[in-house]
């Protein structure tokens, strides 16, 4: 899992037919469906165009941008947040950060370590 992990996140548009034959390539012998379970286990998938991305739905509710036009003076005024994961050696972490615009400073809310089996 960690090899496959490895080459999505060095060539994400690849999918699991590319993805078993590098695996092939270092020597592995692995099969296509086993490769498709895993991505799928992982929650990969090979990035590529997909079909009508650009029609909005009829019934999606449009949310307006509540920020135009509004001048940013004073700290405390606006936030905004990110999650994202990063993988180490003994598993993953998942990080939060929490970021002023005024200020511009950031700060980490919580981390969350997850060990791998």
């Amino acid at each position: 899992m960690n090899m496959i992990d490895e080459i999505y996140t060095d060539h994400p548009y690849y999918g699991y037919r590319r993805i078993r034959e590098v695996l092939k390539r270092k020597g592995l012998r692995v099969n296509r469906k086993r490769v498709r379970r895993l991505m799928n286990l992982l929650g990969l998938q090979g990035i590529c165009p997909k079909r009508n991305l650009s029609k909005p739905r009829k019934d999606h509710k449009k949310y307006p941008y509540l920020l135009r036009g509004v001048p940013i003076e004073r700290s405390n005024q606006v936030w905004s947040s990110d999650i994202t994961y990063c993988r180490l050696k003994g598993g993953y972490v998942y990080l939060t950060a929490v970021m002023d615009w005024f200020t511009k400073k950031g700060d980490i809310v919580k981390s969350c370590v997850l060990a791998q089996s």
